[in-house]
């Protein structure tokens, strides 16, 4: 995927992401001012019918005019022009506010005509969680002589308290946001990370094969003297550089090469293929290695095949076989048995080298990784041999394992669909 792409889909994202949160926070301010206007409309409901029961039993009539007065979001006066006791108006406040399901605390006041100002009433809590009597001022208004005022002094958080879902439903999406972000940077920077990476590879082993292949050249001219094929020792070290050199150089293409799969998928040019011919053609080539290695093949079937690519599946039991011999402290033993297992054609691939202790054991795959052991620093490598493995099962759809076994050694098994014929 090309970086602007990336960076377009990235943005998008971000924009779309956004978008709903702006939308969200919106739809939750719009609730916020709806809640606010239904609390209103159902304070006065409860007021004026408040207002009402105070003028019952009296000369006097309601004022045509309506007696409630919003002074702000939480005060309210309302005028009733006739006298009324302090108990009767709490008892009617708490009724009506409880018939309108208002469960907020409330405070009120009366105004006192003889000392011309505001008596603090009561305060009531409704809530689960009572309040201490508390001290609030009640400013006096000017053109009335007997009214009452009514103070919810935590409406906003009454407020807030019926709209949980709204405000759980917008910290859900911020905190999506974050995760979306942080997901994004964390992968920019591991890009970033990885070019590097693959930049600082592919020229380290540039640089490494230019001199490399100096050395060869020269070493292939120095070992065709005749000074040097009479000279034994000369001819043994010339011998060992060069061997070394080529040694070196295959590494070195082994890099280059699990660097390019890493960016451009390898092409497998799958074809059928016997599998114990391609097995022991390569058994052959690894004795020709190692002469003194013992590798038995038990087999169910000598014609399992597979639709497989030849090349990186002759490379794949090689870097198997070649891992487990460099492994082993004592002569190499390896048994291969196959056999179907559950629709599986599994491949185990059992040897008696040094193991490998449980806690590690699922790491062996992985690219570079290798055992801080006292063989893994006589044994020459780049831990690049079963990342390869890994990486050539996966693209067929193989699954790969490893487990100890009971004495010593490991079992690596590839697990590889087969149908019966």
């Amino acid at each position: 995927m090309k970086i602007n792409k990336l960076n377009g889909i990235i943005i998008l994202g971000l924009i779309a992401i956004i978008g709903i949160l702006v939308a969200q926070l919106l739809w939750t301010k719009e609730a916020f001012t709806l809640e606010q206007k239904k609390l209103s409309q159902k304070t006065h409901i409860a007021l004026l019918e408040v207002a009402k029961k105070l003028y019952e039993g009296t000369n006097h009539e309601l004022p045509a005019q309506n007696p409630i007065q919003k002074i702000a979001n939480d005060y309210y006066i309302v005028n009733i022009d006739n006298d009324f006791e302090p108990d009767i108006l709490e008892f009617y406040l708490k009724s009506e506010f409880k018939k309108m399901n208002i469960t907020t605390d409330f405070e009120y006041a009366m105004y006192n005509c003889q000392s011309d100002e505001m008596i603090y009433g009561n305060y009531i809590s409704l809530s689960d969680k009572g309040r201490a009597k508390q001290s609030v001022y009640f400013p006096k208004h000017k053109n009335l002589v007997y009214y009452f005022a009514v103070r919810f002094p935590h409406e906003t958080s009454y407020l807030f308290s019926s709209m949980r879902f709204w405000f759980v439903l917008s910290i859900v999406l911020i905190f999506i946001l974050l995760i979306y972000v942080y997901s994004i940077l964390t992968l920019l920077q591991q890009k970033k990370y990885s070019e590097l990476q693959r930049d600082f590879i592919n020229n380290m082993t540039h640089e490494f094969k230019t001199p490399l292949s100096s050395i060869l050249i020269a070493s292939k001219y120095l070992i065709g003297q005749d000074k040097i094929k009479e000279d034994k020792k000369l001819y043994t070290y010339t011998d060992i550089i060069i061997n070394q050199s080529h040694k070196l150089n295959n590494h070195i293409e082994q890099i280059l090469n699990i660097a390019k799969s890493d960016y451009t998928p390898l092409e497998l040019k799958k074809e059928t293929l016997f599998i114990i011919p391609a097995i022991e053609e390569t058994i052959e080539n690894i004795q020709l290695k190692y002469p003194e290695v013992s590798i038995k093949i038990k087999a169910d079937s000598e014609k399992y095949k597979i639709e497989t690519d030849a090349f990186h599946f002759t490379n794949l039991i090689y870097n198997l076989l070649d891992n487990a011999v460099k492994y082993c402290n004592e002569k190499p033993e390896i048994t291969i048995r196959i056999f179907t297992e559950n629709q599986l054609l599994k491949l185990a691939f059992e040897d008696n080298g040094i193991g490998i202790s449980s806690k590690n054991i699922s790491f062996i795959f992985d690219k570079f990784y290798r055992i801080q052991n006292e063989k893994s620093n006589e044994v020459n490598g780049f831990g690049l041999g079963l990342y390869y493995v890994k990486k050539i099962c996966n693209l067929q759809y193989w699954k790969i394992s490893a487990t100890q076994n009971p004495e010593n050694g490991i079992t690596i098994t590839l697990s590889i669909p087969y149908k019966n014929e």
